[in-house]
């Protein structure tokens, strides 16, 4: 079988996440709830490209199967910015997998096919302190350097204080651009400028990019991009 042709055995991408420090939470009741709701929310907004919705597997676990890598990393980033603002740490792993089962639509569990497991492995290795994980099957070189940018975002993400991280993902989807945004966080411009630099964002945003642009890549090479 040609490397091209290994590549367009694959049907999907998978994403998998769990929470990081769940078990020390003073209030696992409001974690559950945002836990939940942060779910909730990606798979409405990613309805069109979830074939098997985000499921809670266990208390602080989830997985869910979508078209492609490129709408994987926009879930994923999704559920990292949604749970992130009220606090909650969250790892994830994605993946691409050939299913072999019957494809469920209303749950994503009682499946069975290629990657799964690996993906799920990837996310298992909790020693690894990289918050995004990928399996990227016959591109070993791309997936070590997908990883090294992953794990530079993970490393900034853990750099911000508390007020830098409001402001950073504040600034990510504004389209009012900063006076806009400043005026809207009742700073000044200034002040907005100050902190997003000391936050490294623009760094940050041109990490998600590169990334965002070889799944959609890969995507191509999988035939995973319709």
């Amino acid at each position: 079988m040609s490397e091209k042709d290994s590549h367009r055995q694959y049907t999907h991408a998978v994403v998998m996440g769990d929470l990081v420090g769940s078990e020390k939470v003073s209030s696992p009741t409001r974690l559950h709830s945002l836990f939940n709701a942060g779910i909730e929310s990606s798979n409405q907004t990613y309805r069109d490209l979830i074939v098997s919705p985000l499921t809670i597997t266990l208390g602080d676990e989830f997985q869910g199967l979508c078209t492609s890598l490129q709408a994987g990393l926009g879930i994923v980033r999704f559920v990292r910015e949604r749970l992130l603002s009220n606090g909650v740490d969250c790892r994830f792993a994605l993946g691409v997998v050939k299913l072999e089962t019957k494809l469920n639509p209303d749950h994503a569990w009682n499946m069975m096919g290629l990657g799964l497991s690996t993906t799920r492995e990837r996310l298992s290795d909790k020693r690894n302190v990289n918050l995004y994980r990928f399996y990227l099957p016959d591109e070993d070189v791309v997936q070590r350097l997908v990883e090294a940018v992953a794990l530079s975002i993970s490393v900034t993400e853990a750099a911000w204080t508390d007020r830098q991280r409001e402001i950073v993902l504040a600034s990510i989807p504004a389209e009012q651009g900063n006076t806009g945004l400043a005026q809207q966080l009742g700073i000044s411009v200034r002040t907005l400028y100050k902190i997003q630099n000391a936050a490294r964002l623009e760094f940050y945003k041109a990490q998600w990019s590169v990334i965002e642009s070889t799944m959609a890549h890969l995507d191509r090479g999988y035939g995973l991009d319709g």
